[in-house]
């Protein structure tokens, strides 16, 4: 007997955050992905644990992805964002368990410098990295999560400005 396949629109959400990281200039934390050939930039993001808050999250996964935890909460989104997969990554991602991400998105401000960030964690997940005006999000992300980097851009827009 074949195992049933699921269609991809009765799948969860992978319930995760995202994370907007602003340095004292006011410009944008943006990273290239190990495994992702192309231009394609992104801000750091990842999922919530089990029982764990979205704000421990947040810190949590910042230091997991960039190797600093030198920043601190300033903003919060005030809804999820939830966005969808392209159907040839559905099977590939998580195991195949999740039709796309709900984010709630935080915005931060770095308190450290630039060599405090390090790209060579536990679990590597980017190449390179770079500070962007926040108006370049869009221009910069993979197609699929544009719509979300376009709202978050105009949610956290006040705080693109330097210290």
């Amino acid at each position: 007997m074949a195992a049933k396949i699921r269609s991809p629109e009765s799948l969860p959400y992978r319930p995760c955050v995202g994370l907007t990281l602003f340095n004292r200039q006011g410009l944008v934390f943006v990273a290239q992905r190990i495994d992702t050939k192309g231009d394609a930039w992104q801000m750091p993001q990842g999922g919530i644990d089990d029982g764990e808050a979205p704000r421990d999250a947040a810190l949590r996964e910042l230091e997991e992805e960039i190797g600093t935890a030198k920043a601190e909460i300033v903003g919060e989104s005030a809804g999820w964002y939830d966005y969808d997969l392209p159907p040839d990554l559905i099977g590939k991602m998580w195991g195949g368990r999740f039709r796309g991400q709900r984010q709630k998105w935080f915005a931060l401000r770095f308190t450290g410098r630039d060599d405090d960030i390090d790209l060579k964690t536990a679990h590597p997940e980017f190449r390179s990295w770079k500070w962007t005006p926040i108006a370049t999000l869009t221009t910069l992300a993979i197609w699929f999560k544009r719509p979300i980097y376009e709202s978050v851009a105009a949610e956290f827009a006040r705080f693109a400005r330097p210290d």
